[in-house]
């Protein structure tokens, strides 16, 4: 049987003793986690190349490509905030000032642009009393941006501050100026690492289980259905309309209609729906529930409903396609085929998105932070680059940046999340 490893770029050998404790459960490059994690998939996969396919295990290596007393660290945020950010830039900075002994860590200011010196950014000093306290804010301490700035140039600061390892916490647009600049320091054969953290409350990266703060997004969205919820039944035919992040996946929808059953229609990117024709019909379906329970709360994520809305989408600086808002959309279609309908309704509607991305990482995405963060720093001493640090399995991997942003990873319209939450609703 032929096992595949996804390729993971190194800049050269590992000769470097670890000032790691030689108790420490080390792992090296041929500990592998199987992609396919069903027998069926890894069959299939066998049957169709030949091979199966595997990630290397993240971890701390034994033999070390950096020497840690003569590095120097970078890190920078990138693209919208989420809960947990500062959790990974505390989890680094200390990581790599407490256990690997590396004298000097700077925060990049506004993410890449932070990397052009025409912006007239600074760079800010990082170590253990900075970083002290910061997980317990929102946000994030180092400031972030979009748009894309030029490979070449954000090449040339980081060689003039002479950094070795640079850590790029961010989605896709992130990920992406990321490879740019790895393959570029590759190409000129340059001793600097770049890892990835792959962060996005939307948790549609590809290949990983999830991103950090995406399980503090769900958290704090139920308490809103629960006030949707008590909404809508305190009023005569009662509406509680939520309106969600997830721009091309719908899974804080999904997810939060599986937290909290008051949901009763979830509406998502991936699955079509028309609004009064047709088997999908959205508002015959709500008249129904009307009838028969007199109150309703929809979640809909910002993505869905896309091709209802006339008039074309604009991007932002990053390339990204906006959405136009089906919140409001929905809100006022609502209102209106109900007044031809005759029938009283009283919709409220809520729009917690900026609430839900600028609240502090919950206790489960803390530890989740902390432990991205340490095997970026043991990945990034080892001499890995244009890589990202992924899950997969309940195992931490090592993930090429090129792969995981090949597309983004959404929710399956006949798979068994999206069955779940059909069951769910009612």
């Amino acid at each position: 049987m032929h096992i595949e490893t996804f390729p993971i770029r190194n800049i050269g050998k590992t000769t470097v003793q670890t000032p790691l404790d030689l108790n420490t459960p080390f792992v090296t490059d041929d500990i592998q986690v199987f992609y396919d994690r069903e027998a069926d998939g890894a069959k299939e996969s066998y049957q169709k190349e030949g091979k199966i396919h595997a990630f290397e295990k993240a971890g701390p290596r034994q033999k070390l490509f950096f020497d840690p007393h003569w590095c120097k660290a970078a890190i920078l945020t990138a693209g919208g905030i989420c809960p947990g950010l500062n959790n990974v830039i505390k989890g680094i900075t200390e990581t790599l000032i407490k256990i690997y002994g590396v004298p000097v860590v700077y925060g990049i200011p506004y993410g890449y642009a932070g990397l052009n010196p025409k912006n007239g950014f600074s760079p800010v000093r990082l170590d253990e009393v900075t970083v002290d306290g910061i997980h317990e804010q929102g946000g994030t301490i180092l400031g972030s941006s979009r748009g894309s700035q030029d490979t070449g140039t954000m090449l040339e600061t980081l060689v003039r501050m002479d950094i070795n390892l640079l850590f790029c916490i961010g989605g896709d647009g992130t990920l992406r100026a990321a490879h740019e600049l790895a393959q570029e320091i590759l190409k000129r054969e340059l001793n600097i690492s770049v890892i990835g953290i792959p962060k996005t409350i939307d948790n549609d990266i590809c290949m990983i289980d999830k991103s950090f703060g995406f399980e503090t997004a769900v958290h704090a969205t139920n308490p809103m259905i629960t006030v949707a919820h008590n909404e809508a039944k305190g009023a005569p035919n009662g509406i509680g309309l939520i309106h969600v992040m997830g721009r091309d996946s719908g899974f804080i929808a999904a997810y939060s209609s599986l937290s909290n059953p008051h949901v009763n229609f979830c509406l998502v990117p991936e699955v079509k729906f028309t609004l009064e024709e047709g088997p999908d019909a959205f508002l015959p379906k709500l008249y129904e529930r009307l009838k028969r329970r007199h109150h309703a709360v929809i979640i809909v994520a910002e993505g869905a409903g896309q091709d209802l809305i006339q008039g074309e989408r604009q991007k932002d600086a990053s390339g990204n396609l906006l959405n136009k808002n089906i919140g409001m959309f929905l809100k006022e279609q609502i209102k209106d085929y109900f007044k031809r309908n005759n029938f009283e309704v009283n919709i409220k509607y809520f729009d917690p998105t900026y609430l839900i991305r600028g609240i502090a990482a919950e206790a489960s995405d803390s530890v989740f932070c902390l432990l991205l963060a340490q095997n970026a720093v043991h990945a990034a001493m080892a001499g890995k680059t244009d890589m990202l640090v992924g899950h997969w399995s309940d195992t931490f991997t090592h993930v090429p940046i090129e792969m995981a942003i090949k597309e983004r990873k959404k929710i399956k319209p006949k798979g068994s999340l999206w069955r779940c939450v059909q069951m769910n609703i009612r």
